[in-house]
């Protein structure tokens, strides 16, 4: 495997960074996760104008332009003869001193890597997921904006853990207020009466690019659609659950806390929005 590291594709043995990076030492970076089908980089643009947001939010200015960046996530799939992959791209804050400062960081650092993903097992697509909701709550708005996707994943993997100790391989995470964010790595929909609900970003959620992708489906289906506050209850109750993201794509949940989801069975409505959703990504992207 070559990875693109600071202008150059190396051997993945030699693909190494400093122990002296903000990156490994405070998590300062930022990052994106892609995926490459059939040729196709799916909403590569988007995923560029968030890692640029991500990067201006945190003042970190980013060493390469959007054109130099999309070419270089294109080549990392081409070099290593890829049609269909996940891609992580990610932009650290350099090499610096041992202190927080940023500013002591001269030079950021770009890597991209390219290969294989695997989320969930397809039993889990056809059957649906059991899920749970763990102690660990999201990290508030105000303290750190969900839309910025930083290196720094460790409320997320405290809950990941949970997840885990309880039997499940993906948890809900609630905000300060009770109220549903995300999960673990993915965001979350529900159906009731025929209409989706999701998490908004004031509320801890993501603003995820396989989300945006199902808002636009919801959309061209005539499917009613809205942001909204919701509870666990308001999950326990629902007619459908599923879940997004990148590595994820779209995946039912027929289980919640011991409680089961509508019939216990993956929903019509989210399997309609799967077919969608595959349909649209092995055709929209920027070819490679």
């Amino acid at each position: 495997m070559k990875i693109f590291l600071d202008g150059k594709f190396v051997d993945e043995a030699d693909a190494k960074v400093s122990v002296f990076d903000h990156g490994l030492l405070y998590g300062d970076g930022v990052f994106e996760g892609i995926r490459l089908y059939a040729g196709n980089v799916f909403r590569l643009e988007e995923h560029l104008e968030r890692l640029e947001y991500s990067a201006k939010a945190i003042l970190l200015t980013l060493p390469m332009t959007r054109s130099e960046l999309r070419d270089a996530t294109c080549e990392t799939c081409r070099v290593n003869g890829l049609r269909d992959a996940y891609i992580r791209l990610v932009v650290t804050r350099g090499v610096g001193d041992l202190g927080l400062a940023p500013w002591s960081c001269p030079k950021p650092t770009v890597f991209i890597i390219a290969g294989k993903i695997s989320i969930y097992p397809q039993e889990y697509y056809d059957n649906g997921l059991a899920i749970v909701t763990v102690p660990t709550r999201r990290i508030g708005p105000a303290a750190l904006p969900p839309t910025v996707k930083s290196l720094n994943y460790l409320n997320n993997i405290l809950g990941k853990i949970e997840a885990r100790q309880a039997g499940a391989l993906e948890a809900i995470m609630l905000n300060d207020q009770g109220h549903v964010a995300e999960c673990t790595a993915d965001n979350v929909f529900i159906v009731h009466k025929g209409e989706l609900f999701t998490p908004s970003a004031s509320h801890g959620a993501l603003k995820g690019i396989t989300r945006g992708a199902i808002l636009d489906i919801a959309a061209e289906l005539g499917l009613p659609i809205r942001e909204a506050a919701l509870t666990r209850y308001d999950l326990w109750c629902a007619d459908e659950c599923f879940l997004t993201g990148t590595g994820a794509e779209v995946i039912p949940v027929v289980k919640l806390d011991g409680r089961e989801i509508g019939t216990g069975k993956p929903g019509p409505i989210t399997a309609r929005i799967l077919a969608a959703f595959r349909r649209r990504a092995s055709a929209e992207g920027t070819r490679i």
